[in-house]
């Protein structure tokens, strides 16, 4: 069974960063698809950024292009995000999703529909 955990968020001020953490069980994330995604109460869910497999390419969201990085550690079957110049408008609940790649993209999935494994999420506050 297929389990991922976040862990990193926190209270920050803007100007700050953090980087969060995604500890997967249950697969190999060099196998997956993995992304980051923000949800604020009332707004759907949106793709902040994602990876193929660790080698291929990335993708990030207009608003965080620049600012945020995504990466991963194989042996560590982590999946991290690193968020500078954070924002007020960065506040957002961040949750961590995997789906499988079997090396079909080169370009991972933008849309949060193509992702089927979903952690419980962080929580991420930036104060003006």
């Amino acid at each position: 069974q297929v389990h991922l955990v976040e862990s990193g968020g926190g209270s920050v001020q803007a100007g700050g960063s953090l980087r969060l953490s995604c500890v997967g069980s249950g697969l190999n994330i060099r196998n997956y698809c993995m992304g980051w995604f923000r949800q604020t109460p009332g707004n759907e869910r949106e793709t902040v950024a994602a990876i193929t497999r660790g080698d291929g390419g990335s993708y990030y969201a207009d608003s965080v292009k620049g600012r945020f990085s995504i990466s991963q550690d194989n042996a560590k079957n982590t999946v991290y995000l690193q968020m500078n110049s954070l924002k007020p408008e960065d506040s957002a609940m961040y949750y961590c999703a995997a789906r499988f790649d079997g090396g079909r993209y080169y370009v991972p999935p933008s849309q949060v529909s193509e992702y089927n494994y979903w952690g419980q999420g962080t929580q991420v506050t930036i104060s003006s």
